[in-house]
């Protein structure tokens, strides 16, 4: 079973040989998963399977063969107790156009079991949270698309789950209201102490946000990992260089040096054999005898009489799962 467990406390998903079967589509396909505390990023394609497992831990959706739990609830018979303590934001729009975000939250905490007033406490305390504090009584209609997720968010919250599960919560944002988005999200796991599972698409944006990482295609489960364990060193160095014809300038003279560099926009990648995995430069001669890599690369730039702006170990993208497997992100 592929474990993302944290470390600071048990599981708060597990699956074993969990299927979902709609005849023509296989949308999970004996999923083994065990997901923790902290949050969690499902990334994969479109149609990889993703809001297919979000809603079958909800109890939504029944699943075809094999068991689930979670935090500790069977997800075939204990759907409302799991549906109590987990709070969802969906992917599709769902929000009721003539209706306040303030009377909406009020309304989904009250659906939850919190008397009126705890209710309405608590819409202004994560409308608040979630930056709507000032526009919290428009009807939600009017609302930018931003606003609607924000809005989405907040009802997720009202309950005060112990669990959130966000459906592509970025989807259709600009990339300003993206950030502000996966902020918000990055707070809730780590000051709120809530756990997240959080989905998307686009794969370089839970890299930033998440502790651990699942990622699916076509309904199976291709890894899942610490966050770190994907973004390990390439074996290349980043170079940044500035000044009149400076990247084309360093590539000549570190051709001339016997080291090759390839273009990658407005930098050089070099081959980082000699270099230590931890990117800090090192004194000396490497065992093969050649001079220190980041050594030599700083000097040349010294020689040239340009900046030398970055220099660092390249590391892998959660795309490179993807790639290794053959698979289209």
């Amino acid at each position: 079973m592929a474990d993302v467990e944290g470390q600071q406390g048990g599981a708060v998903v597990r699956t074993e040989g969990l299927t979902k079967d709609y005849g023509p589509v296989l949308a999970l396909d004996a999923l083994d998963l065990e997901i923790g505390p902290g949050v969690t990023g499902l990334v994969g394609a479109n149609g990889a399977g993703k809001s297919t497992l979000l809603k079958i831990l909800l109890g939504l959706v029944p699943s075809t063969r094999g068991r689930a739990t979670v935090l500790g609830h069977d997800i075939a018979t204990e759907g409302p107790s799991i549906r109590a303590a987990v709070g969802y934001l969906p992917e599709h729009d769902c929000l009721p156009p003539d209706v306040s975000a303030s009377d909406f939250v009020v309304h989904m905490a009250m659906m939850s079991g919190l008397p009126r007033v705890a209710a309405r406490e608590r819409a202004a305390e994560v409308l608040r949270h979630v930056g709507l504090a000032e526009e919290r009584y428009r009807p939600m209609g009017g609302y930018s698309t931003g606003m609607k997720q924000k809005a989405k968010l907040a009802q997720a919250l009202a309950h005060d789950p112990r669990l959130v599960l966000l459906d592509e919560p970025t989807n259709g944002l600009d990339p300003a209201a993206r950030e502000e988005m996966l902020g918000l999200v990055q707070r809730i796991g780590h000051d709120f102490g809530i756990a997240v599972i959080v989905t998307s698409h686009l794969l370089g944006e839970l890299e930033r946000v998440s502790d651990h990482v699942v990622v699916l295609d076509g309904g199976h489960l291709l890894r899942a990992s610490r966050t770190d364990e994907f973004l390990d060193a390439t074996g290349v160095l980043l170079v940044e260089v500035h000044g009149d014809d400076a990247t084309a300038r360093m590539a000549r003279a570190l051709a001339a040096a016997g080291v090759a560099s390839t273009p990658r926009g407005a930098m050089l990648t070099v081959e980082a054999a000699a270099a230590t995995t931890s990117g800090e430069s090192a004194t000396g001669p490497s065992p093969s005898g050649v001079p220190e890599i980041h050594d030599l690369i700083r000097d040349t730039a010294s020689d040239l009489g340009i900046g030398l702006v970055r220099l660092q170990v390249d590391h892998r993208r959660i795309e490179d799962v993807f790639n290794d497997q053959g698979a289209v992100s």
